[in-house]
């Protein structure tokens, strides 16, 4: 199993960087909501979501450890928006 095809180093890839920032207060990375679809579909054999609305959340997840927002947001919010619905249009 190699690293390069792990989740990590895929969000890496669409960053465009060859690493992130340590912390939130020098954190400038940040995904789209396309991006982070784009992954999850990458990924589908890896990630343990059955939808891809699951599998997104799982990346998110990824996103949160790795110090990376989310359309601007720090992922855990972006997480309780996509809970309210918020991104539903990019699932319909």
């Amino acid at each position: 199993m190699s690293a390069r095809n792990e989740t990590p180093h895929k969000v890496v890839q669409a960053l465009g960087k060859n690493k992130c920032n340590g912390s939130w207060e020098d954190s400038t990375e940040n995904l789209t909501m396309d991006q982070i679809k784009g992954i999850a579909e990458e990924q589908k054999d890896r990630l343990t979501g059955k939808s891809l609305y699951a599998r997104c959340r799982e990346v998110m997840g990824t996103c949160v450890a790795m110090r990376v927002r989310v359309e601007g947001m720090e992922p855990k919010v972006a997480l309780n928006a996509m809970s309210e619905g918020e991104f539903s249009e990019h699932f319909s």
